[in-house]
């Protein structure tokens, strides 16, 4: 995402597991980490997962050792999570920030799962109906966006992203020693 590099906001997007087959264009490790019930559940009782729900019959699950690596190393980590999930992050971790993504309108949200030409129209029916439950959680989040231009929605996310890093606490730790000595009086300087 181009819009969050130029404005030093290192960001990753999580790869989540899943037990759903790779649709066509689909890369391990990249759209998403592929793996049978049997695995999902080992994870599962391992505690390996942040957050994992099941979701139009699928089981879907944030692993838990690369995103505290990537929050360690000071990265933004993006969890493409349904409510369910994000119930569980914010349990887990006090300072989340949440986003709620909306689509323009129901039949933008339609024409775009339509597009994909990978469901039938009963799946389609029931992955708007899933659609409309799931976007009744948007209360429980921290912010609102709705994707009708991509590149707007990234910039709104971005902004989201930067106004919590320039936040007074983040950048005190970051700029302490030039604050000190900005705040400190003629005689203390060295």
């Amino acid at each position: 995402m181009p819009w969050l590099a130029a404005h030093g906001i290192h960001a990753e997007i999580s790869v989540s597991y899943t037990t759903r087959a790779p649709r066509a264009g689909e890369t391990e490790g990249v759209h998403y980490n592929f793996v049978d019930a049997a695995e999902f559940q080992r994870r599962v009782e391992a505690r390996d997962f942040l957050e994992y729900a099941d979701v139009f019959g699928r089981r879907y699950g944030t692993g838990r050792r690369r995103t505290e690596a990537l929050l360690q190393a000071g990265h933004d980590v993006i969890l493409d999570i349904d409510w369910q999930g994000a119930r569980q992050v914010r349990e887990q971790i006090a300072d989340v920030v949440s986003i709620f993504i909306l689509p323009p309108s129901a039949q933008e949200l339609e024409r775009r799962l339509r597009s994909r030409a990978t469901d039938s129209d009963e799946i389609i029916e029931g992955r708007m109906a899933s659609a409309r439950a799931e976007m009744s959680h948007y209360g429980e989040y921290d912010h609102l966006i709705v994707n009708e231009n991509f590149e707007r929605a990234v910039e709104q996310l971005g902004s989201i992203l930067l106004e919590r890093r320039l936040r007074r606490d983040g950048q005190i730790a970051l700029h302490a020693d030039l604050i000190a000595s900005l705040v400190a009086s003629p005689d203390q300087k060295g």
